[in-house]
C-alpha cells in the first residue's frame, strides 16, 4: 500500500475499517468506513490530507495488499482467525478473514497496538456476520458500506480511544502523565532554587553595601569630630585673642594710676 511522501500516520491514530471478500487471489472491497475523515471534518487533524495524496483509493490500495498476502483461514466457522500485520515506512493494515472468504481490515498508524485493532476486528466481525453474512457472498463492491457504515462507526469510535479499551495504553498514559508531572515538579524546585540563589547573593550584596556604609559612616563621625574639635579651639583662640586685646591695654593703663 503506498501513499505520498508528505502522509504521517506513524501514529496511534485509527485511519479506516474495511470489509472485504476474497475470491482466489482477489479481494473485492464490500464496505469501508473512513474514520480519518471523519476525524478531519470535525476539526481534529493538522492537516487536509490524513493519507496523503491517493484518499479515495486507500480501499483499493489495501485490497492489493491482501490479495498479495492473503489471511489463513480458521479451522472452525463464524470465527476470524489468520491474521496479519503489513507495515510500511508510515502507517500499517491489520487483517483477517473466516473460512467462507470474509475479511475485515483495519488502517492504523505505526504506533496503534496490534492486539487492539485484531480485538477490535473480532467483536466487529462477531456484529457484521449475522447481518450481512449472507449478502457479502455476492454484494457488488462497495454496495455494503452504506448499510453497515454505523456499525462500523461505532466500532470505529470505540477503539478510537485506547485508553478505554487497552489496559496496556492506559496504564502508559498514566505513566506519560506522572513523568510529565514529575519533570514539571522538579523543574519547578530548579527554579525555586535558582530564585533562593539570587535571594541569597542579593542578600550578601547587600551586607556587603551595609558594612561598606557602616565603616563610611564612622570615618565621617570620626572626621566630622576632628573638624568640631578644630573650630572650637579656633573660636578659643579668638576669644582668647580678643579678650587680650580688651583686657592689657586697661591692665596696664590701671598699673600707672
Amino acid at each position: 500500500m503506498s501513499y505520498s511522501k508528505g502522509s504521517d500516520m506513524s501514529d496511534n491514530q485509527l485511519r479506516a475499517v474495511l470489509v472485504y471478500r476474497l475470491d482466489s487471489s482477489k479481494a473485492t472491497v464490500l464496505a469501508k468506513y473512513d474514520h480519518a475523515s471523519q476525524y478531519e471534518s470535525h476539526g481534529g487533524a493538522e492537516s487536509s490530507s490524513l493519507y496523503g495524496g491517493r484518499d479515495k483509493n486507500y480501499a483499493d490500495a489495501a485490497a492489493l495488499v491482501i490479495g498479495n498476502d492473503a489471511p489463513g483461514k480458521p479451522s472452525e466457522g463464524n470465527t476470524l482467525g489468520g491474521f496479519k500485520v503489513v507495515q510500511s515506512d508510515v502507517h500499517q493494515i491489520i487483517y483477517g478473514a473466516d473460512n467462507e472468504g470474509i475479511c475485515m481490515a483495519v488502517i492504523t498508524g505505526l504506533n496503534y497496538p496490534s492486539r487492539v485493532a485484531i480485538a477490535m476486528l473480532t467483536e466487529l466481525y462477531k456484529e457484521f456476520k449475522p447481518k450481512f453474512g449472507a449478502a457479502a457472498k455476492t454484494a457488488q463492491t462497495n454496495t455494503l458500506s452504506k448499510k453497515a457504515k454505523d456499525m462500523m462507526k461505532k466500532s470505529a469510535d470505540k477503539y478510537s480511544d485506547l485508553n478505554k479499551v487497552d489496559k496496556a495504553a492506559a496504564l502508559n498514559s498514566k505513566v506519560n502523565e506522572v513523568k510529565s508531572q514529575m519533570s514539571d515538579n522538579i523543574s519547578s524546585i530548579l527554579k525555586n532554587t535558582e530564585k533562593a540563589e539570587t535571594i541569597q547573593a542579593k542578600s550578601e550584596q547587600l551586607n556587603e553595601q551595609a558594612a561598606v556604609f557602616k565603616k563610611r559612616s564612622t570615618d565621617l563621625k570620626k572626621q566630622m569630630k576632628c573638624k568640631n574639635l578644630k573650630m572650637t579651639l579656633l573660636l578659643a583662640g579668638l576669644v582668647i585673642g580678643i579678650l587680650a586685646v580688651i583686657l592689657v591695654p586697661l591692665i596696664m593703663k590701671a598699673k600707672k594710676d
